[in-house]
């Protein structure tokens, strides 16, 4: 599924470093904490589960996988499935939990794929560092990467006490860390509208509360079709 640079412009600049380093620094500690959530997010998993049943059983990846855990439990129940993570530390810990799973290093403006290589692709949380410019290019790119008619379930925090939509919290440490993370609180619409100029159409919306267990942030998740 490699990209052939011959047939298509170069990818935009990467602008992934402080992300990438920053996760890198925490990728055992976010393994560790956050590696089991699936297990008390219900919603989470009826999304999941949903979002298999749309796709017709080809490729699928999941962008920004971190350490792994979503792209587990996709392929335990898919039978091909690629976690893909702009940290190689996450990945690292991804391939050790799951070696018969392939995880991929890149970044969300530049997928290693070529041209509808995948059936669907799952983005839960992994736009929210991404400048406005930047997750448009990364929506184009995922356009690009799923085929007509293909399946995107992306995640996102809306808002959270002290931060409402369109605004950002940076943070420059994580997990007792340093790290330099910019966290962008995203209004709906504009992610709607980002969607539908990359060429998907919006089949569901879903709005939850938090969980006691995780950050106090609204989330929103969107279940697109890439246009026939």
């Amino acid at each position: 599924m490699t990209r052939d640079d011959r047939q298509h412009p170069p990818a935009p600049p990467d602008t992934s470093g402080g992300v990438r380093a920053s996760y890198d620094a925490v990728a055992a500690q976010y393994a560790a904490r956050l590696g089991d959530e699936l297990g008390h997010k219900a919603l989470d998993r009826g999304l999941l589960h949903a979002f298999l049943d749309l796709t017709s059983g080809g490729p699928i990846a999941d962008l920004g996988c971190g350490p792994g855990h979503i792209t587990r439990y996709l392929a335990a129940r898919h039978p091909d499935v690629t976690g893909i993570d702009v940290s190689p530390h996450m990945i690292d810990i991804a391939r050790a939990a799951a070696p018969d799973v392939t995880f991929t290093v890149a970044t969300l403006l530049d997928l290693p794929a070529v041209d509808g290589a995948f059936d669907g692709l799952v983005a839960l949380y992994s736009i929210i560092h991404l400048t406005d410019a930047d997750r448009n290019a990364a929506f184009h790119e995922f356009a690009r990467t799923l085929r007509p008619g293909g399946w995107l379930l992306l995640a996102f925090h809306t808002d959270a006490p002290g931060f409402p939509s369109g605004t950002a919290n940076h943070l420059t440490t994580l997990f007792d860390t340093a790290v330099d993370l910019t966290f962008r609180f995203l209004t709906p619409d504009t992610v709607v509208d980002g969607l539908a100029t990359a060429g998907f159409t919006i089949a569901a919306t879903t709005i939850r509360q938090p969980v006691p267990t995780e950050y106090p942030s609204r989330r929103c998740y969107l279940l697109a079709q890439r246009h026939q």
